[in-house]
C-alpha cells in the first residue's frame, strides 16, 4: 500500500537504497559512483599532489566519487573544516588545493593558508566565473553597510559575522566594529561567552535572518529552563543573564540563504501532519517554522537543530541507538537542510548498518520538498530535476531543493581543473585563483584585515574565551570612532 506520506524518501539497507519519489530518485542515482571515474581521479590527485576539500552541499555524482577516492587528501565537510583541512593537506606535502564550494570558502581557505604560513601553496576553484552565495551577496549591499554604521554609534558594540561571507564583508565590518566570526555550530556559544565577559556588551549579528531569528527564539526558549540547565550549557549564565541578551541582540533582517528558504509555512504543515513520528533535523538557517518544529521534537532528543555537522552526528547518534534497542524499529529523519548532504549521511549510516550486519533495520531520509521545488525535464536520463522551469534550482517563490551556486561545482569541471594543473603552467590557472582584494584599509590588505576576525574565532574555539584584543577593541572603541577604511 503507498505510504501516506508526500515527501520524497530514501531508504538506505545495508546492501542497497530504495527510493520513493522521483526527488530521491534523482538523489539516489549517484550513490554508488562509477569505478572508473574514482580510479582515474585518484591517479590523477596522486600524480599531482593535490588536496581536495569540499563542502557536503556539493551535487551527489561529485560527492559519490569523492567519498570513493583512496586518495587521502580528499575531505567532504562543512566551510569551517574546510580551511582546516587545506592547511593539514599542506602540511602533508600537497602541492596545490581544489575548494569545491562558493567563493568565500576558496577565500577563507587561501587566508588559512598564508596565516599557516603556506602562501607557496596555490588553491584553486573549478570555475573561472564567479561562484556565487545569495547570503554572502547580502552582507555586500549598502543596506548591511547602513546597519553596521548603526551598530559603530553604540557603545560596546561586537559584530558577530556568519563565517559564510567574503573576506571584504569580513574586513569592512571589522574596520567599521569589531568583528568576530562564527559558524552555525559556535554562534550560540560565542553570544553567551561575549555577554560573559565583556559588560554592557550588544551583539549584532549578520547577515543571516533566519538564523538570526532563531537565535532570539532559542534564547526565549533558554528563559524557560531553570538557572542549572542553563548553566550546564554555559556555566557564566542563568536565566536573568539570558533575559539581557534577548535584550541586547540585533539581527540583521534582509540575509537568506535561497536554498534553506524553502523549508517554509507549507512544507512544515506538511511535516506536522505526515512525520509525527520521524526525527526532524534543521539548520540554524531555516527559516522560523521548520526551526521551530526541529526545537520542539530537540526537547524530547526527537530533533536537532544546528549545523551540517551537528545533524549529520545526531542521526548517526539515532542510528547506533536504534540499533542497540534491538527491537527492529527503523528510523526516519526529515532532512531539514540542502539536500546534497545525503551523501555524507548515506555513507555514515551505511558504516554502521554494516558493522551491525542482520540488525534488521534500514534508515529513512525524507527530503522535506516543496511542492514546487521539483520540475520535468526534457532530458531522457533525468525525467526530473530539483527546481521550478527556468528557476535554476529553485522554486517559484524563491526557494531551492539543492543549491544553484554549489552545483557549478561538478565532477567534469573538478577534473578539467586537475587535467590542466598536471599539463600546464600555474600562470595559465590564475582565472581559478580565489578572489583577490586591491583595496586597503588603514594601510592593511583586505586579506590581512579580513583573516583576523576569523582567527578571533579561532582563538575561541581553542580557549573557550574570546581574544584579549577584541575584548579590548571592543571596550576602547567609543561610537562614532570606529577606524575608517581607505
Amino acid at each position: 500500500m503507498k505510504s501516506a506520506r508526500s515527501f520524497p524518501t530514501l531508504r538506505v539497507l545495508e546492501d542497497r537504497f530504495e527510493a520513493e519519489g522521483t526527488f530521491a530518485e534523482a538523489q539516489a542515482a549517484f550513490l554508488r559512483p562509477d569505478e572508473a571515474a574514482v580510479r582515474a581521479l585518484d591517479a590523477r590527485l596522486e600524480a599531482g599532489r593535490i588536496g581536495v576539500v569540499a563542502h557536503y552541499y556539493m551535487d551527489p555524482e561529485l560527492q559519490g566519487v569523492l567519498a570513493a577516492c583512496r586518495w587521502p587528501h580528499v575531505h567532504i565537510s562543512d566551510s569551517l573544516l574546510m580551511a582546516d583541512r587545506a592547511v593539514a593537506f599542506a602540511k602533508a606535502g600537497c602541492r596545490a588545493v581544489v575548494v569545491l564550494g562558493v567563493d568565500f570558502m576558496s577565500e577563507n581557505a587561501r587566508a588559512m593558508l598564508d596565516e599557516a604560513g603556506y602562501a607557496h601553496i596555490p588553491v584553486y576553484r573549478v570555475a573561472s566565473a564567479p561562484i556565487g552565495c545569495s547570503l554572502a551577496a547580502a552582507a555586500e549591499t549598502l543596506t548591511y553597510q547602513a546597519w553596521l554604521a548603526q551598530a559603530a554609534r553604540s557603545e560596546r558594540s561586537l559584530h558577530v559575522v556568519y563565517i559564510n561571507t567574503s573576506l571584504r564583508t569580513k574586513a569592512h565590518a571589522h574596520a567599521k566594529v569589531p568583528t568576530i566570526t562564527c559558524t552555525s555550530s559556535n554562534v550560540v556559544q560565542t553570544i553567551l561567552t561575549a555577554f560573559a565577559e565583556i559588560p554592557d556588551v550588544r551583539v549584532w549579528f549578520g547577515p543571516d535572518t533566519y538564523m538570526g531569528q532563531n537565535l532570539a527564539r532559542f534564547f526565549a526558549a533558554l528563559e524557560t529552563l531553570d538557572d542549572a540547565e542553563i548553566r550546564a550549557l554555559h556555566p557564566a549564565h542563568d536565566r536573568a543573564t539570558v533575559r539581557a541578551v534577548a535584550a541586547r541582540l540585533a539581527s540583521f533582517q534582509q540575509g537568506h540563504c535561497v536554498v534553506h528558504h524553502m523549508f517554509g509555512a507549507d512544507v512544515v504543515a506538511r511535516a506536522r501532519s505526515e512525520e509525527s513520528g520521524s526525527f526532524i533535523t534543521a539548520h540554524l538557517e531555516v527559516p522560523g517554522e521548520m526551526f521551530e518544529l526541529a526545537l520542539e521534537h530537540k526537547a524530547h532528543d526527537r530533533g536537532v537543530v544546528g549545523s551540517t555537522s551537528d545533524i549529520l552526528a545526531f542521526i548517526t547518534r539515532k542510528v547506533r541507538e536504534a540499533v542497540a534497542a534491538g527491537d527492529g524499529k527503523s528510523p526516519r529523519f526529515v532532512l531539514g537542510t540542502e539536500a546534497g548532504m545525503v551523501t555524507s549521511i548515506v555513507r555514515e549510516v551505511r558504516a554502521v548498518l554494516r558493522a551491525h550486519a542482520g540488525s534488521g533495520i534500514s534508515v529513512e531520509i525524507a527530503f522535506p520538498v516543496a511542492s514546487d521545488a521539483v520540475t520535468a525535464s526534457s532530458d531522457p536520463e533525468l525525467g526530473v530535476v530539483p527546481g521550478a522551469s527556468g528557476g535554476e534550482g529553485c522554486t517559484a517563490a524563491g526557494g531551492c531543493a539543492t543549491c544553484p551556486y554549489m552545483k557549478m561545482n561538478s565532477l567534469e569541471a573538478l577534473g578539467d581543473v586537475v587535467e590542466r594543473l598536471l599539463a600546464e603552467s600555474p600562470e595559465a590557472l590564475r582565472a581559478f585563483h580565489p578572489r583577490t582584494y586591491d583595496e586597503r584599509l588603514s594601510g592593511r590588505t583586505v586579506a590581512e584585515v579580513g583573516s583576523e576576525p576569523i582567527l578571533h574565532m579561532r582563538h575561541f574555539q581553542r580557549t573557550g574565551s574570546l581574544p584579549a584584543a577584541l575584548v579590548a577593541d571592543v571596550i576602547g572603541r567609543r561610537a562614532n570612532e570606529r577606524a575608517p577604511a581607505g
